[in-house]
């Protein structure tokens, strides 16, 4: 039997007419309104320059609105966000224990009280048998292991992930997606991902939001063109990504994408 997402009905964050100017620049998103479930799994899609990035960080609170207001469910920003980037920017000369380590190392844990949180979360991603490995040592899929480990050690309510699997090959990519859906599940994070793949967008998402940024890619602000609700039981897998439900929807965003460029 298919185990049901683990949204409620309640919004987490809402933006409310949300736009960013960078300094001496045109809008890089302008005019954004939506909400988020909590526990939802939410996917940003857009051509390059369409301000998917400007809008994650600006969640993250790495940015500030230029326009416009984010609201949270209780009033603030969760203290412990999670944010995966692209590249797994882990620290060379450290194991993958100590990269894991450090955002409890920055809270003043000391290492030896973390120590089991570090393993767990090192464990979850199945890298449990790897903790003393230097990230030169690791695969590319293993490096993006310890930064996602990194990212829940601290144990978020909501993770953050900018195109976290694009530079990876196919096979891997879609293993870890696999694995981020079992995490969300298990965890019951509220997730929001950042992806070029229409393909990995529909396999994923409970939701997609697909970003415009003007006609024809001429750069204007980034805006919410359209909001496609992919409602598909979880768990997901082979039988999914062959059905004919997956393709009409996979048609249907990337419909969406050459329509908001129109």
């Amino acid at each position: 039997m298919s185990t049901p997402s683990p949204a409620v009905d309640r919004n987490l964050l809402t933006l409310s007419s949300v736009g960013k100017t960078y300094s001496g620049t045109a809008p890089a998103v302008a005019d954004v309104s939506l909400s988020i479930k909590q526990g939802s799994f939410v996917s940003l899609v857009g051509p390059s320059g369409c301000g998917k990035s400007t809008l994650l960080r600006l969640i993250a609170g790495l940015l500030e609105p230029t326009h416009g207001t984010l609201s949270w469910d209780g009033g603030e920003r969760p203290h412990d966000l999670g944010f995966v980037f692209q590249d797994a920017t882990l620290l060379p000369w450290a194991s993958a224990f100590d990269n894991v380590y450090l955002p409890l190392k920055l809270k003043g844990q000391p290492r030896d009280a973390a120590a089991d949180k570090v393993h767990d979360a090192l464990a979850r991603v199945g890298l449990g048998d790897v903790s003393d490995r230097l990230p030169r040592e690791l695969s590319g899929g293993m490096r993006m292991r310890v930064s996602i480990a990194r990212a829940l050690v601290t144990e978020p309510p909501v993770l953050l992930m900018d195109e976290p699997f694009a530079a990876l090959d196919e096979f891997t990519r879609e293993k870890l997606d696999d694995d981020l859906l079992t995490l969300w599940r298990e965890l019951g994070w509220t997730v929001i991902f950042v992806t070029h793949s229409v393909y990995e967008s529909v396999y994923l998402s409970e939701r997609i939001l697909v970003m415009s940024s003007g006609s024809n890619g001429s750069g204007g602000p980034g805006r919410i063109a359209e909001d496609i609700p992919i409602d598909a039981p979880y768990p997901r897998g082979l039988a999914f990504r062959q059905s004919s439900f997956y393709f009409d929807h996979c048609k249907a965003v990337s419909a969406a994408l050459r329509d908001g460029d129109t």
